[in-house]
């Protein structure tokens, strides 16, 4: 399996989840490291251009190829597990904690999490700290540079 990563060139092309520790997200709590993906290249695009306005756009974005061996177990989280409004903005805490506790318990190196931005899509988390994470590899990673006629309406 593959799964895609859209990041900046001024950061090192890594996977380590130390950035998603910084502030949290949708699904994990500020300190918790995890690696945030997405099952094809068009959501990872749309999953980072939901917080960005053409103002605000850097010039300076790769797209990372990440292969997943078809070995690993893959956790999963449900729509129907959900607490009600976990799609809202700003991120709800019981949502956050779908995406700590996969870490903490650590049973699997990733786990699979519907998309908000694009119902019936799905973003993988990578767990840094699994003793199988080391066998997922980026593959490949290219510049991604950005056509603005996304932002006209």
């Amino acid at each position: 399996m593959q799964v895609f990563r859209l990041t900046r060139k001024k950061y090192k092309i890594e996977l380590s989840g130390k950035g998603a520790a910084i502030a949290g997200a949708r699904w994990t709590s500020p300190g918790t490291e995890v690696i945030y993906t997405s099952a094809s290249r068009a959501l990872a695009l749309a999953e980072v251009f939901i917080h960005l306005s053409l103002n605000k756009l850097p010039r300076d974005f790769v797209m990372l190829a990440i292969t997943i061996p078809t070995s690993l177990k893959i956790g999963t989280v449900g729509v129907e597990k959900l607490p009600e409004n976990w799609n809202e903005y700003p991120y709800r805490l019981q949502t956050q904690r779908f995406g700590d506790v996969f870490i903490h318990e650590n049973n699997y190196a990733l786990l699979q999490v519907p998309s908000v931005v694009v119902p019936r899509d799905f973003n993988y988390l990578l767990n840094p700290h699994h003793t199988d994470f080391s066998k997922i590899k980026i593959d490949s990673y290219a510049d991604f540079p950005v056509d603005h006629r996304l932002f006209n309406s």
